[in-house]
């Protein structure tokens, strides 16, 4: 979030936080965030300075749950301070309770990674790692009998999450410190491909009505450039049956002898010579 970057780039140490949760990654460090399967999210940077201790190994669980889980199955520790390690199978998604997400080492309060460094093109990949973590980004441990980490399957699109973090110590195996429960934090829907706007520039129904009738306009226009006053009106030399005999037969033998040699341009009712095609004719 920005105040952390605030801190992060003030050169603060540690900090003291009250009532933490996981919150959603940046956006200008992660766009398009939720997407339809996946959230990222911060790492917890400095929010457990004040449980850790020296010469001990510390990991962070990541828990998710659907909104729709009990508040009754939304612990992630058993009598004894163990962590649960229940899978996404085993919850059906995180629809009966929670289940481990990720496993990942505490992250450094000391030497976060700098805002900064996110305009570096050989530097930015390695922020992004070290600054957030993206739950259901694994899309093939689920069909792996061979996989034996903690398996990170896609989200379900259109759904509520809630996400926890908690601080283990690695050594004795038993929870120090968790977050509270996220804000709820819903994926992206589906969009239905009727619905999907593929016309190029999103241009509505009556910006194409008016391009259509400018675009004649024009050709019009420029038809009426090309043929000033030299156009040859079939109805003026056809008023009448009787006399449009000679006139069209004249008009017939002029086009064969231009036919070759001058462009026509054609009009309901008129045919019109081409202004410097009729001065050579």
């Amino acid at each position: 979030s920005k105040w952390i970057w605030e801190l992060f780039s003030g050169g603060c140490l540690s900090a003291f936080f009250l009532f933490l949760k996981p919150q959603l990654a940046a956006p200008q460090l992660a766009t398009n965030n939720p997407t339809l399967t996946t959230v990222a999210l911060e790492k917890p940077f400095c929010m457990f300075d004040s449980s850790l201790y020296p010469n001990k190994s510390y990991v962070i669980n990541l828990y998710a749950m659907k909104e729709s889980a009990s508040v009754i199955s939304s612990l992630v520790t058993d009598n004894r301070s163990k962590p649960l390690d229940s899978t996404f199978q085993q919850t059906s998604g995180g629809q009966l309770g929670p289940y481990k997400a990720a496993l990942f080492n505490v992250p450094s309060c000391t030497s976060p990674p700098k805002l900064a460094d996110v305009g570096d093109v050989n530097k930015v990949s390695d922020v992004l790692k070290q600054y957030l973590f993206r739950i259901g980004d694994d899309g093939t441990c689920l069909y792996d009998p061979n996989f034996l980490a903690v398996c990170n399957p896609p989200l379900a699109p259109d759904t509520t999450y809630r996400f926890k973090y908690v601080l283990l110590d690695s050594t004795e195996g038993i929870v120090k410190d968790q977050t509270l429960w996220s804000d709820p934090i819903k994926t992206r829907r589906v969009k239905l491909p009727l619905k999907i706007d593929t016309w190029p520039g999103r241009r509505s129904g009556d910006m194409i009505v008016i391009t259509s009738i400018l675009s004649v306009l024009v050709f019009l226009l420029l038809a009426g450039f090309l043929c000033p006053n030299k156009c040859l009106d079939f109805h003026l030399f056809a008023s009448s049956p009787g006399e449009a005999s000679y006139p069209f037969q004249l008009i017939s033998e002029t086009l064969l002898e231009l036919c070759n040699s001058t462009s026509l341009c054609i009009f309901p009712g008129l045919l019109c010579l081409l202004p410097w095609e009729i001065n050579e004719a």
